[in-house]
């Protein structure tokens, strides 16, 4: 195919997008700026935290702007291994290792679960690093639907004496609700299958001292059990994390490519995730006002006639007609100061457009009041 040719398929292609309402562009903010954020992550605020940014800045000062090398060369510092202790102490397993991010942490940790006739059974739900994790490692994948015990028991029964490996999110990207952990482990053991969660947006937010979803389900420590995290969330860093067996551990460091073959997360996030950790531990008041904001937005929006999930944590999602009334709603609220997620097909598992709402504490109460009228205002 010739030069022009190529690039004519390309136009193309994005004008179906376009006529789909599937067009996706940047738009670069700048430091300072004054726009009311219900679309970023950091949830407890601690992104710009003094002790965060001290932390951090104080490690770029002795290791200088990278990592320099992967992991296995010379990119693991003192401030990587202390989080990763840290990590591991907070969620109660024997070890952690830290990714560069929270997708190649579920990309190397659903392919180091599989071995020859590996079942994974994956929530139709779960994020897109969970299903190109699946899709990645060659294994035989059954996606069931959303929060289903009982599809994911008939699942395993079916391949008895199989390896297996139940994979869902915990708080669930798109619409914040909370799968049935418990009972997804108690199936998965009465079948002799893991469980791999990835508790990233529970991770600060939920749990006793903000340990998670997988700790506020009684399920600290699980020999069976294998949480994945981003570090970029609740506590307002980069990166990701991988925690259960020591074993496991090991296997992780010896064998998956996206930890052995990439570059460190520089030394001074690790630093500043570090501080964060400690911070949110302690932050039982930043959790409680979450969850009177998201409880309140859910009030708000609702009264005004707005289809709205009922969160289990802080996302909240509202419905949109379509996805070219999702981008235009989103759009209009962003010309008004205020930033919201805008999710449409095929980032969304059921082909609903969503706005999504990620409700945070360092966004002051009066422009958190006001972003919820504007989103009610702007309104299709």
């Amino acid at each position: 195919m010739a030069v022009a040719d190529w690039l004519a398929a390309l136009d193309r292609r994005a004008e179906l997008r376009a006529k789909a309402g599937l067009t996706r562009r940047l738009h670069p903010r700048t430091a300072g700026d004054a726009v009311v954020d219900l679309a970023g992550n950091d949830y407890l605020g601690l992104s710009t935290h003094p002790e965060v940014l001290a932390a951090a800045a104080k490690a770029l000062s002795e290791y200088g702007l990278g990592a320099t090398g992967s992991r296995l060369v010379r990119g693991s510092t003192d401030a990587h291994h202390a989080l990763e202790d840290t990590l591991a102490g907070w969620l109660g397993t024997d070890g952690a290792l830290v990714f560069s991010s929270g997708y190649l942490a579920n990309l190397g940790a659903v392919r180091a679960l599989v071995r020859p006739r590996t079942l994974l059974v994956s929530d139709a739900h779960n994020h897109a690093s969970l299903i190109d994790g699946c899709r990645i490692s060659g294994a035989e994948t059954l996606v069931t639907p959303h929060a289903d015990v009982d599809a994911v028991a008939a699942a395993l029964a079916a391949a008895p004496g199989r390896p297996a490996v139940v994979v869902t999110e915990s708080v669930f990207s798109v619409d914040g609700d909370l799968a049935p952990l418990a009972d997804l482990h108690a199936t998965a053991r009465a079948y002799g299958a893991l469980l791999l969660v990835d508790d990233a947006h529970a991770l600060g937010v939920t749990g006793p001292a903000g340990a998670g979803a997988v700790a506020a389900a009684g399920l600290t420590g699980a020999p069976d059990v294998v949480v994945t995290a981003t570090l970029s969330k609740a506590l307002g860093g980069a990166g990701g994390v991988v925690a259960g067996p020591a074993e496991y551990v090991r296997h992780l460091v010896e064998t998956a490519r996206t930890f052995i073959y990439d570059t460190a997360l520089p030394p001074a996030v690790a630093a500043g995730v570090l501080a964060a950790v400690e911070l949110a531990r302690a932050g039982d008041d930043r959790r409680a006002e979450l969850v009177e904001r998201a409880a309140h937005a859910v009030r708000r929006l609702r009264a005004a006639g707005l289809d709205v999930s009922a969160p289990d944590a802080a996302v909240v999602s509202v419905t949109a007609p379509g996805p070219e009334a999702a981008t235009a709603w989103a759009a209009a609220c962003r010309d008004r100061g205020v930033a919201v997620g805008c999710f449409r097909p095929p980032s969304t598992p059921d082909s609903r457009s969503r706005l999504r709402l990620t409700i945070g504490t360092g966004v002051p109460r009066a422009d958190f009041e006001h972003a919820l009228e504007v989103i009610v205002e702007c309104a299709p």
